[in-house]
């Protein structure tokens, strides 16, 4: 019989002795593999990975064992020593000595393969209001795709994941899952539906290429049904579809028109094609319990067919200097700060040097030591994905979420510009009342929020609901700013106006 062996890959600094680890693993899995005759059972291989300075060429090796042999991966962050780990393995798993196994050490931040680009790449994600069933509907697509061997499951409390989500029973932060079509690879965005987090909906919807809104048969129309669709229309997003959840429950069919005739006069309101959007009506919850009558799984199917034919891919800035706007930052032990966000344009390459502008006074200039997107190691990240980018020399503190990481050497930081502004009116949810000059919203400009004061024209009084003013904008801290760049002003938990950026002070 083997004994039990625990290989542990450690920080390695030179490719000689990482090439003669992997060759070692090579010939132990053979081993393991011809001994497997021999055996009543299969001697089983748990991988781990500590922190290793060479990512890119032990992902390749490491995915073609994944390939070759079928090995089991074993999370942990704790791979101090190889010792401690495999004690911790043997506790939780009631394991003795001796046993049939075979054990590699493999770090939790540590990407899982290498992403390839087969299939074009788009961001969607769900909106709609809170207890709707957004992240159900979410849940249910990784589940449907799942079984059809094109993603990986996620369940509702694995996208709800925070311990205040959980307590909760809402969304609170945009969460980001990966399945793919016959057509397409999509990055999915489950935004939160309440009013105290629409700031992290905005944040979602501002990465998407297109957008499901989830509406309730039995609720109807809400108040953060119709925020979301002007936001997303605020921010760009020209493609929707509807997804009319929980039509189990409601018996009256005449109840169902009604609620349909409500959100397609909406949509057309607010200048979407709602004569023609589709309606996909069904239930997330059956379809995530594996439900196959019409308003289960096939609802699924149904609504990922319309996201293939009806949004259409957008035109990539590829050809335009690289641009990020940061919507996270990450610690990474042993690894180093981690800023995650949807590329806006150009390409990214490990190794490229970068600046870091917006909300402080100096920018920041670093290298690109890492890029990976759903854990997954990209060679070329390009606009439109949603990546994760390793800075080499930058702490956790010196960046934040709202800051831009770019290869243009042409972006500057603003704090005042001048603009074009759309005043809402009470009946888009805007305010009842005029405002004059030197009224104080916050401003929403990409993933950054910031204190502002709205300064009017000299003839110009007050700005009432309903007017197009001309005024400028004047932040509490700089942001990196472009010509052309909308942006959303808010105001006690309603958006009171949306405006594009004419010219820069």
């Amino acid at each position: 019989m083997l004994k039990s062996k625990c290989i542990f890959l450690n920080s390695f600094t030179k490719s000689d002795k990482l090439k003669h680890t992997f060759e070692r693993l090579n010939l132990m899995m053979e081993k393991r593999n011809m001994n497997n005759l021999l055996y009543n059972k299969a001697v089983e291989c748990h991988i781990y990975i500590r922190r290793d300075r060479d990512t890119k060429e032990t992902n390749k090796k490491l995915n073609n064992m994944y390939n070759k042999y079928s090995c089991k991966c074993n999370i942990t962050n704790k791979c101090s020593n190889k010792n401690k780990v495999y004690n911790i393995y043997k506790r939780q798993n009631n394991l003795v000595d001796n046993k049939d196994k075979f054990f590699c050490i493999f770090r939790q931040n540590f990407a899982i393969g290498i992403f390839e680009r087969k299939k074009p790449h788009m961001n969607i994600g769900t909106i709609g209001h809170v207890d709707h069933g957004k992240t159900t509907l979410t849940a249910a697509i990784t589940k449907v795709c799942s079984d059809l061997n094109r993603g990986v499951f996620k369940s509702y409390e694995e996208i709800d994941k925070t311990p205040e989500e959980q307590k909760r029973g809402i969304t609170i932060n945009a969460t980001h899952v990966e399945y793919e079509t016959e057509k397409r690879h999509y990055s999915h965005i489950d935004c939160p539906g309440h009013l105290d987090y629409i700031k992290n909906m905005i944040t979602g919807t501002s990465q998407m290429d297109g957008s499901i809104l989830v509406v309730s048969a039995y609720d109807g129309l809400m108040p953060q049904t119709k925020e979301h669709v002007l936001l997303s229309r605020q921010i760009g997003i020209e493609k929707m579809i509807v997804y009319l959840n929980k039509i189990d429950m409601c018996e009256d069919q005449e109840l169902v028109d009604l609620v349909e005739l409500e959100i397609r006069e909406l949509l057309s309101f607010h200048k979407y094609d709602g004569d023609n959007i589709p309606f996909i009506k069904g239930s997330a919850l059956k379809a995530l319990n594996g439900d196959q009558s019409e308003y289960g799984v096939p609802s699924i199917l149904k609504l990922l067919d319309a996201c293939d034919n009806y949004i259409e891919e957008p035109k990539r800035k590829t050809d335009l200097p690289f641009l990020m706007s940061i919507d996270d930052v990450l610690q990474i032990s042993g690894k180093g700060t981690v800023a995650t966000g949807k590329v806006e344009q150009g390409t990214l390459k490990l190794n490229d040097q970068v600046e870091i502008l917006g909300i402080k006074e100096k920018s920041i200039k670093t290298v690109i030591t890492g890029i990976e997107m759903f854990r997954k190691i990209l060679d070329t990240a390009q606009a439109g994905d949603q990546i994760g980018i390793m800075l080499k020399n930058v702490k956790r503190n010196d960046i934040t979420r709202g800051m831009v990481v770019t290869k243009a050497t042409n972006i500057k930081t603003f704090k005042k510009f001048e603009s074009d502004i759309y005043v809402l009116k009470n009946e888009e949810g805007g305010r009842k009342n005029p405002f004059s000059s030197y009224y104080r919203p916050q401003a929403y400009i990409r993933t950054a929020d910031v204190n502002c004061a709205v300064i009017l024209n000299e003839d110009t009084q007050v700005a009432n609901p309903g007017d197009n003013v001309k005024c400028v904008i004047e932040l509490m801290y700089p942001l990196a700013l472009t010509y052309g760049l909308r942006f959303s002003l808010r105001e006690g938990g309603k958006t009171v106006a949306s405006g594009v950026i004419t010219k820069l002070l």
